[in-house]
């Protein structure tokens, strides 16, 4: 046995091992000559909350901020900053974006700083949330579908290993909607940039879905017999739950299993035209659609529809609306490269080849994740039920075509958690809160395979649900006695 003296130098060694001493400043950095790498500030800040409305009311320990200009082509003037904490956990973790992006994620960078890891972000190339950015700047176009995240992982680790004197052990990413995208993306072209990747509702497909979605907006503005109104679709939604709420045992006001509710819209059918209580064969085919998906005219699925449940968050336009920029930008800046385009020109079909043809690299399709397999990669996807942009169930069609595609066992390294009543990324009827870097890390750093993760609800400043979110296809299964709002009355079962 060690002697007293003995234990507290063991204990001393590790303490070292563990909080690291810098090997340079934060100003060194400030001096490095990196290619295509322009640090344009260092400053090493001390602990306190986040200044320049960056994330004010968290607070930060202290850290070295690198704000930089990364330009890998000739037209890219990618902005990023990556924060070093002086009590350093040894391991690197980079961050996604929302829409067509256009800021770094500053919020998120102080979560990720907050528990010691070093933190980068950054805009994809671009200022704004606008597509406007694409005309006539194919290479911009480039760094926002995937260049940006990759050259800022690698010049984050190269100045992570010259601050610290040693690489990250570990590198995460986190992201949802385009950061999930960019998630999936990096495990598709880059399968060396991360050993652990949570990708949150992407929009891998994301040409796809802004087609699809300008096409059914344009579709209901010009038809308006097909556009429900609010009470027509509160009357479905209520048809819904009512029909399939009983699955699951519990009234929640979501469903835990949209797959397994087996509703009819057609039971609602007016038998005379002018009632609110049923709903018309016109609106009929527009209840049919957004459940069903759209299709090209060869058959071909162009989008999966939504699930059932998902209702309130339901797009209805007025007849006065104009789809949003989210859903057409993809079509004016990227595929006609014309800020005067007039939208309602639109062709879905037409369309849709076009700026696939110019710019089908956006979207991360390649279902052959061997090489990250390989690597040692693990990657955790999750999407709410009810989330009324991407569709779950594309999400889960993805997920189906890698167990397709990759030989072997793959629960050991890619798990897809559904989470019941949650919109989109968060919000919501049901838990949109769950810790699924914690999951992650349990996962890669001691093996702890996730099968069921906590997600929690937030009302009013307090927590008044806890639900299991179970490893796909798993279902969180009320046991029928406990308290419904209590994760611990609910096993994960597959139905």
């Amino acid at each position: 046995m060690l002697s007293k003296l003995g234990q507290s130098l063991v204990c001393l060694a590790s303490l070292l091992t563990t909080v690291p001493t810098l090997a340079a400043t934060c100003a060194d950095l400030g001096r490095l000559a990196i290619d295509s790498v322009s640090i344009s500030e260092t400053e090493h800040r001390e602990a306190g909350n986040l200044s320049q409305n960056r994330a004010a009311d968290l607070s930060l320990p202290a850290h070295c901020r690198v704000a930089a200009v990364l330009s890998p082509s000739h037209d890219s003037h990618i902005e990023m900053e990556l924060w070093l904490p002086d009590n350093w956990n040894g391991k690197f973790l980079a961050l996604g974006n929302g829409g067509w992006a256009g800021s770094i994620s500053f919020s998120a960078m102080a979560i990720g700083l907050q528990s010691g890891y070093a933190v980068a972000s950054n805009d994809t190339g671009h200022v704004g949330g606008s597509a406007a950015f694409a005309v006539g700047h194919p290479e911009k176009v480039v760094d926002f579908a995937w260049r940006a995240m990759h050259e800022m992982t690698m010049h984050s680790k190269t100045l992570i290993e010259r601050l610290y004197e040693r690489p990250p052990r570990l590198s995460y990413y986190q992201g949802c909607s385009t950061g999930g995208r960019q998630g999936m993306m990096s495990a598709q072209r880059f399968p060396d940039d991360f050993d652990a990747i949570i990708a949150g509702a992407p929009v891998y497909n994301q040409l796809a879905l802004n087609a699809v979605q300008f096409h059914n907006m344009k579709t209901l503005i010009e038809n308006r017999s097909l556009a429900l109104s609010e009470e027509k679709v509160q009357l479905l939604h209520d048809a819904i739950l009512a029909s399939c709420e009983a699955n699951d045992g519990v009234a929640d006001g979501f469903l835990n299993n949209p797959l397994s509710c087996s509703f009819d819209p057609e039971s609602l059918r007016c038998e005379s035209s002018g009632s609110s209580s049923c709903l018309t064969e016109s609106e009929l085919t527009a209840v049919h659609r957004v459940f069903n998906g759209t299709y090209a005219s060869n058959g071909e699925l162009l989008y999966p529809g939504h699930a059932k449940g998902f209702e309130p968050g339901w797009r209805i336009p007025a007849a006065n609306a104009e789809p949003s920029p989210l859903q057409t930008d993809a079509t004016q800046y990227v595929a006609y490269e014309d800020p005067d385009w007039n939208w309602r020109e639109f062709e879905l079909e037409r369309d849709l080849a076009l700026v696939r043809s110019k710019a089908g690299f956006i979207e991360a399709l390649d279902t052959d994740l061997s090489e990250f397999k390989a690597r040692g990669g693990k990657i955790l996807f999750y999407h709410g039920w009810n989330d009324p942009g991407p569709s779950p169930v594309n999400t889960i069609n993805y997920y189906n075509q890698v167990l397709a595609t990759v030989d072997g066992e793959n629960e050991d390294w890619m798990r897809l958690f559904m989470m019941p009543g949650m919109g989109h990324c968060r919000g919501g009827i049901g838990p949109d809160q769950a810790d699924f870097l914690g999951a992650m890390e349990a996962w890669v750093e001691n093996g702890t395979t996730p099968q069921r993760i906590t997600a929690s609800r937030i009302r009013e400043g307090r927590v008044d649900m806890t639900r299991p979110l179970c490893a796909y296809p798993g279902v969180a299964t009320w046991d029928g006695e406990g308290n419904p709002d209590d994760a611990a009355s609910y096993s994960c079962q597959v139905q």
